[in-house]
Parts: structure tokens; sequence; C-alpha cells
């Protein structure tokens, strides 16, 4: 179970740069989430790392082993496309199979390997079904099980769930979690959607535009963005940006003017601000609270006017207009809440967390939000 490390990697095509400077280690027996929107370079950095693509500039590492350059064939990695790819007049069998076939493997040996594989994946009643037979769920399952005939040292996932509904997504999820733990192959998996991301990875890399923005534990880039671009990206509902201003700070605190209120939030600079220096104020959903619910450690009050309510079932998602601001809510279920009404909101200043608003870096470190550290500078930001 080797891990694998990108270097200084850059890939253009022509003049057009589809990664910039990437340095990312992948350790061993983890899954690794590539997470961003399309073109940032997530799937790009999958295919080098596969040997589809060959990088520009840096140097990539399967283990100890340089494979810049070495074909996908000798790689010893094995990758699921968002497409299934599987042979239509193939059965079942015939579609896991044909890599250790081609291989010229002991045919009892493939048989083994293929019946065990299947029962891992549920897949045992239906190997002698062709493609067209199966659902899409099931189809997923036979090339994640063609993958995993082949006892990769790496495993790569490029968007696999992408083209399932989704109930069949949250249950793909949960299979393909317990089937990493169960086989513990070093996994690299591409995905747009930040929930596969949390819910999946044992750490998740945030790209943008080509760059590596933030790497670490899910919990860690939800609590500790970096910047406002993986505030907003992780997290749903996205948290609410709206403007502020400083009104003094020290080494261990900052004075803020927000929502007409000025309050004290302690911490320590990450860069230095100017008194009267204009700032962005995140807030999560989750942390507005209805003023008839909230914490006494609530002391930010405010009052917004509703503009969309959003019922979930056990929870509202409240649209607001707080002077002038739009911001959302996460608020307990409220019956009769309706637009044009007014709601009484509080919120913790502790929750608050404080953007530089030209470069939309964290300014302000605290305790329970620690600024996590830039992997990667992103040029373009």
């Amino acid at each position: 179970m080797p891990s694998a490390h990108f270097e200084r990697v850059w890939k253009m095509f022509g003049e057009t740069v589809t990664l910039r400077n990437l340095t990312l280690d992948v350790h061993e027996g983890e899954l690794l989430v590539l997470v961003g929107a399309s073109g940032c370079g997530k799937t790009t950095s999958l295919r080098l790392l596969a040997g589809l693509e060959i990088a520009t500039y840096g140097q990539i590492q399967i283990g100890d082993r340089d494979v810049t350059v070495v074909p996908p064939g000798e790689r010893d990695v094995a990758m699921v496309f968002q497409g299934y790819a599987l042979y239509p007049h193939m059965s079942v069998r015939g579609n896991m199979s044909f890599g250790p076939r081609m291989r010229k493997e002991p045919k009892a040996d493939i048989a083994n390997r293929v019946s065990e594989v299947a029962e891992m994946l549920g897949l045992g009643s239906l190997l002698d079904r062709k493609p067209s037979q199966l659902s899409g769920g099931q189809r997923q399952r036979v090339a994640l099980g063609r993958a995993l005939l082949r006892e990769p040292a790496l495993f790569l996932l490029d968007e696999p769930l992408s083209n399932l509904d989704a109930a069949l997504r949250t249950q793909m999820r949960s299979e393909l979690i317990k089937l990493h733990r169960r086989v513990g192959t070093t996994t690299v998996y591409v995905t747009h959607d930040q929930v596969e991301a949390l819910t999946m990875g044992d750490r998740i890399a945030v790209m943008r535009d080509g760059d590596l923005v933030q790497v670490g534990p899910p919990e860690e880039v939800y609590e500790n963005p970096v910047d406002t671009f993986v505030a907003q990206f992780i997290g749903s509902p996205k948290i609410n940006l709206t403007p502020g201003s400083l009104k003094s700070a020290a080494r261990d605190c900052l004075t803020v003017e927000w929502l007409q209120q000025v309050f004290t939030i302690r911490g320590t600079l990450a860069e230095n601000l100017d008194t009267g220096s204009a700032l962005m104020v995140g807030v999560r959903p989750q942390d507005v609270h209805w003023a008839a619910e909230a914490p006494a450690r609530c002391t930010i009050a405010a009052t917004g006017r509703v503009d969309l309510v959003e019922p979930m079932g056990s929870e509202t998602f409240v649209e607001l207009d707080v002077l002038g601001s739009t911001m959302t809510a996460r608020l307990p279920k409220i019956a009769h809440l309706g637009t044009g009404s007014s709601i009484g909101l509080r919120i913790d200043p502790a929750d608050l967390y404080v953007f530089h608003p030209a470069t939309g870096r964290r300014v302000l470190a605290r305790e329970s939000h620690p600024v996590a550290a830039l992997v990667s500078e992103p040029t373009g930001a």
C-alpha cells in the first residue's frame, strides 16, 4: 500500500495552465478526496497520477519510485471513470475477469478472485448478467470490482457516482467507505460534490483554477478555512459573508464593527491591519440562532426580514435581509414563518470568521478556529 507524491507539478496545454505547482502527499492507506469546481485541475491531477497525461514540469512518485514518465500499464494503478466503461457483450464475470485473462493469470485463481470480489460487492448472484440487465449502481460496482481484481498499488476514482440518482449516490457513498476500510488500498477520489468530500475522505484537498488551496481532515477544512473560497465551497448552506470594519487591533484581539454593533473577538492576528480597514465577516448558517431559542453566549442581536423559507423537515433554511445584506439561517422547524415577516436573531462573536476583503485570506487566528497553513499559494487569488 504505497503512498504517492506530487512535487511541484505543472500541467499545461499550450499556453493554458490546468495545474500549477502542485505539491501534495497521498498517505499510505488513506482515502484522499480532491474536490473543487469543474476546471480546477482535480481530474488532471488524477490522470497525471495514472499516467494518462504527462506532467509539463515536476515529479510524480508512487512509493519510492519516480513514475513521472512511466507508461500507465507499468504504474500498478487501477482507475474507475465517471462512465462505467463496461464491455456490453460480456457478462459481469467476463468484465471483471478481463484484465487478469489478458495477463494470462491462472484460470482457477481468476475464478476464485472474481467470486470473492463479487461477494464483497454484492454481485454474487449477477455474475452471468450483461451490463444492460443491471441498474446504474450495479454497473458501478462491476467497474469497481474490475479495478479491485488488479490488487493495485493505487486505486483512482474519477467522479464515479455522478451518474447516479441522489438516493443511490448516498447508498454507494456508504458502500465505498466500507469497501475502503475493508481493502485498505491507497485511494485518490475526485469529486465536485463537497458532501461526498466531507463524508468520504480521510483528508480532502480543495482545488481552484489549477491551485491547491487547502488540504486536511474534513472537519479541519470545514472549521478552519484558509480563505473565503474554501469557507464558501465547503459547507451547505454556504457560509454568510457580509461587510464589517476594524475599530482597533491588538496582538490578542480584534474590535470589530458589524451589523451596527461593536464587539471584541479574541485571537491572534494573522496579518497586520490598519484601524478602519474594511473586513469581510463570515458566519455559518447554523450559527445564526432564532432569538427565542438562542444560547446566552449569543450577544450579537439583529433583526432579519424573511425573503425565502425552505422547509427541510426537521429544520428550516431561511434567507433573510439583515440591514441590506442577505444572510441564511439554519433554524429549527418554525411554524407560520412567512415571507416578509421579521424575526429576531442572535449570534455568538466566537462563531465568527474574519477575512481580508481583497485577498479573501483569514486574518484572525483563534484557539477554536486556528488559521490552517496554505499548502500551495494560489497565484491567481
